[in-house]
């Protein structure tokens, strides 16, 4: 299966200490000073959305946002460009850029304390209906390789994988330990 537009959405703790309008400077300053990787465009405000996209960072590789679809707000990350590189690649890819931008939140002076990201949950999703619709044998086409990626990145801790039943949303699964994970970890873990 040839899937590389994915992204990865990883949870906050404590969502509501910060509204959504306090990412919107933060995102203008992070294209300022080229805070994180990739060529940075804009910012759009889906704020006023109901479980929408919440505030984007849109970048030409990817895009970042504050999400709150499934009113749950978590920081998410796709790529928009397919490319030659492995499922496996590119999971480590997403989740690499993704973990990088919780960790520069978190330390950004005006959310310092306020907020933190689980480890312990993520969800994975494909933007690419085409390649790989909502349905179990997308699953099962990718479940051995996705396997080799979580056990490696929880390093083997107990996890259960999720996929999401509508066929109406894109593919996705969410990833949840019974354990806590410290984002540091993980990002440490994709190093190796």
């Amino acid at each position: 299966m040839n899937l590389n537009r994915i992204g990865v959405k990883f949870f906050l703790h404590d969502a509501d200490t910060v509204a959504l309008a306090e990412y919107i400077p933060i995102f203008h300053r992070w294209i300022q000073n080229h805070s994180v990787g990739g060529v940075l465009v804009d910012v759009a405000d889906y704020s006023h959305v109901y479980a929408g996209p919440g505030v984007l960072l849109i970048a030409h590789e990817g895009n970042y946002s504050m999400d709150e679809r499934g009113e749950r707000r978590g920081l998410v990350y796709y790529n928009k460009h397919a490319g030659n590189r492995s499922l496996l690649d590119s999971l480590a890819s997403v989740c690499e850029t993704a973990l990088n931008a919780c960790l520069q939140l978190e330390r950004e002076p005006e959310l310092e304390g306020r907020i933190t990201f689980s480890g312990h949950e993520l969800q994975l999703f494909a933007n690419d209906r085409l390649s790989a619709p909502n349905t179990q044998e997308t699953f099962t086409a990718i479940e051995p390789l996705l396997a080799g990626f979580l056990d490696n990145l929880y390093a083997c801790a107990d996890y259960s994988v999720t996929r999401e039943p509508d066929p109406r949303e894109r593919f996705s699964v969410t990833v949840k330990t019974l354990e806590p994970v410290k984002t540091n970890d993980l990002l440490a873990r994709l190093a190796a």
